[in-house]
């Protein structure tokens, strides 16, 4: 049976006559890298905002670590770690400093510093302003921040907005070592999909506050089936001669595609196509992205 470290049931947000968020029911299991997806304004942020008893539920109940959030908040967010939104710090202080600031309203060990600026890759600056930092070494003293009272559970909310690509590969190692290296899970919210795709090992997906589907990656990937594209010299003749053996095709741009077909079945499109003297310039498989996915259940919804 598996622990769920965030585990909420009927999780509501009511703001006047409108539903933020409704019946939510989240399940992340401990270790895991659980990517919360959804289009602006779908309730992803209130949702994370309650987790972290920031905004009161209207409805339903949160339960971390087993506990109880209503009951038990101080002691579950002692365990919590977070960056949501863009991180403040002090400008003219150093990357070592604001750290010493926090640390002190945490009353942690002053060898943590060293252990998380480590983690984050950022000893190297640890004694430079803040100021004087990209946008990227900003969030990753954010997170420094974040894991200074060494937690289980790291909520990152859109950690890689406004990032350069570089900077994206970085936050994107970053949190894929976490779960291993320090035995935390991490709830990260992103409306860049293909990040969640690469580094996320569990999915939830919310949409005018509703969660439509919750799983594994690999669940989701399974939703969507693979097709068989063939680009052809002559598409309306090989559509042609490919009917007349009772194989449909479908016409997208310059290549047919065919569905759930078997390696067998296209090595005898292809020996007919060249029989009929029709030259094949590529065969290859293509597959639905997480993106269209995404578009698909949440009916196109913008990112």
């Amino acid at each position: 049976m598996k622990e769920y470290i965030i585990e909420t049931s009927r999780l509501t947000k009511k703001f006047g006559k409108r539903f933020a968020v409704a019946d939510v029911n989240l399940q992340i299991p401990k270790g895991e890298i659980y990517g919360f997806l959804g289009p602006n304004g779908a309730g992803k942020t209130t949702t994370i905002r309650m987790l972290l008893g920031l905004a009161k539920p209207s409805l339903g109940t949160i339960q971390i670590f087993g506990k109880d959030l209503k009951k038990d908040k101080l002691a579950i967010l002692r365990r919590v770690g977070s960056l949501v939104e863009y991180p403040s710090y002090y400008g003219h202080l150093t990357a070592r400093e604001n750290l010493e600031a926090v640390r002190r309203l945490l009353d942690v060990p002053k060898s943590r510093i060293d252990e998380v600026l480590s983690i984050v890759r950022l000893t190297k600056e640890a004694n430079r302003p803040v100021k004087g930092f990209s946008l990227g070494m900003k969030q990753r003293l954010g997170i420094a921040t974040a894991l200074l009272g060494n937690p289980e559970l790291l909520i990152l909310d859109e950690p890689t907005n406004g990032l350069d690509p570089s900077g994206i590969l970085e936050m994107r190692e970053l949190i894929k070592s976490m779960p291993k290296q320090h035995g935390i899970t991490i709830l990260v919210s992103s409306h860049l999909l293909s990040e969640i795709d690469q580094m996320a090992t569990r999915v939830g997906i919310i949409s005018k506050g509703e969660m439509i589907f919750q799983d594994s990656i690999e669940e989701l990937r399974k939703m969507s089936t693979s097709k068989m594209a063939i680009k052809v010299d002559d598409m309306e003749k090989a559509a042609r001669v490919l009917l007349s053996t009772g194989t449909v095709s479908e016409t997208v741009e310059d290549r047919l595609l065919f569905a759930n077909a078997s390696n067998n079945q296209v090595a005898s499109m292809i020996a007919e196509l060249v029989h009929n003297r029709i030259s094949v310039y590529r065969v290859e498989e293509e597959k639905k992205s997480l993106e269209d996915i995404f578009l698909e259940l949440t009916g196109g919804g913008s990112l």
